[in-house]
C-alpha cells in the first residue's frame, strides 16, 4: 500500500467524521460538488483525503442554511471576500424572510388572541367591497413577496412599486384610516428599498400625518416614525436619522403589545 493510499479514509469513515450521510457523499460526487480523492477501479469504493474535511463540513453547514448547490458550488470556489459577500447575500434573504414569518404570525395572533375580523365588509355591498378589499390584501401581500426576492429585475421593481401603489388604491376605497397608513407605509419601504429617498420620505410622511389626523396611536404611529427614519438613511441625513428612531423608539415603549413592541424594535435594528 502507497503512503497515498494509507491517508485516504473510506466512505464510511469520512462520512462519520465530517457529519455528511454517505448517501450525502455519494450524491455530491455524482453532481461535482466533492470528488472523492480516489476511485477503486474495480470495486468503484470511493475514498476521501483528510484534507477534503473542511469543505465536507462547510457543505454540511450551507446546506443547513437552505442554500441550493449552486449557491454551495459558488461559495466553496470563491475567495474569502467573494465568500463573505455570497453569504452576507444569503443573511439578507433569510432576515427577509425571518421578518415575511414574523409578520404572518403576528397578524395569525392577533386575529386569534384578539378575535379581530378577517373581513368587515357590510354586506348590503359584499361583493364589491369583498373583491376590493380582497385585492388590496392580496396585492399588500404580493408587495411583500416581491421585496423578499433576491436579484429582483428591473421589471419586477416596477411591478413591486404598482403593487404597492395598487393596494394603497383599494384600500382607500375600502378600508379604515388604519389601512391607509399601513398602505402609505408599505409604499415608502418600497421606494427606500430601491433607494429613492424623495418618494419613500413623501410616503413616510403621509402616514404619519393620518395617524395624527385620525389619532391612530401604538404601533401603527410607530412605524410612521421608523419609516421617516429609513427615508432619512437613504437620503443621506444622520442626524435626522437618529432623531426619527428616537421619536420611534420614544413611541414604541408605550406599545401595550409585547409583539407589536418586538415587531417594531426588528425593524429599527436594520436601519
Amino acid at each position: 500500500m502507497s503512503n497515498m493510499d494509507a491517508e485516504l479514509l473510506s466512505i464510511g469513515r469520512f462520512a462519520r467524521l465530517c457529519g455528511l450521510s454517505i448517501g450525502a457523499l455519494r450524491h455530491y460526487h455524482e453532481v461535482g460538488l466533492l470528488e472523492p480523492a480516489r476511485i477503486d477501479p474495480e470495486s468503484a469504493y470511493r475514498s476521501y483525503a483528510r484534507s477534503q474535511l473542511d469543505d465536507a463540513r462547510l457543505i454540511g453547514r450551507l446546506r443547513e442554511l437552505d442554500l441550493a448547490l449552486p449557491d454551495v458550488r459558488a461559495i466553496l470556489g470563491a475567495d474569502p471576500g467573494e465568500r463573505r459577500r455570497l453569504l452576507a447575500g444569503h443573511r439578507s434573504r433569510l432576515q427577509a424572510l425571518a421578518a415575511r414569518v414574523q409578520r404572518q404570525i403576528h397578524w395569525l395572533n392577533r386575529t386569534i388572541d384578539h378575535e379581530e375580523p378577517i373581513m368587515t365588509t357590510p354586506a348590503s355591498t359584499a361583493l364589491d367591497l369583498a373583491d376590493r378589499r380582497q385585492l388590496a390584501v392580496d396585492l399588500f401581500n404580493h408587495v411583500w413577496t416581491l421585496i423578499e426576492t433576491p436579484d429582483r429585475t428591473p421589471m419586477q421593481d416596477d411591478e413591486m412599486i404598482h403593487a404597492a401603489h395598487a393596494s394603497r388604491y383599494h384600500w382607500g376605497e375600502v378600508g379604515k384610516p388604519e389601512n391607509l397608513a399601513r398602505g402609505e407605509w408599505q409604499c415608502s419601504r418600497v421606494y427606500a428599498l430601491l433607494r429613492r429617498a424623495e418618494p419613500a420620505m413623501w410616503h413616510a410622511r403621509r402616514c404619519l400625518a393620518i395617524c395624527e389626523e385620525h389619532g391612530i396611536g401604538d404601533w401603527d404611529v410607530a412605524f410612521a416614525w421608523e419609516a421617516i427614519a429609513r427615508a432619512e438613511a437613504v437620503a443621506g441625513d444622520r442626524a435626522a436619522v437618529d432623531k426619527a428612531l428616537g421619536r420611534a423608539r420614544e413611541l414604541g415603549a408605550a406599545i401595550a403589545d409585547d409583539e407589536d413592541r418586538e415587531l417594531l424594535l426588528s425593524d429599527l435594528a436594520t436601519i
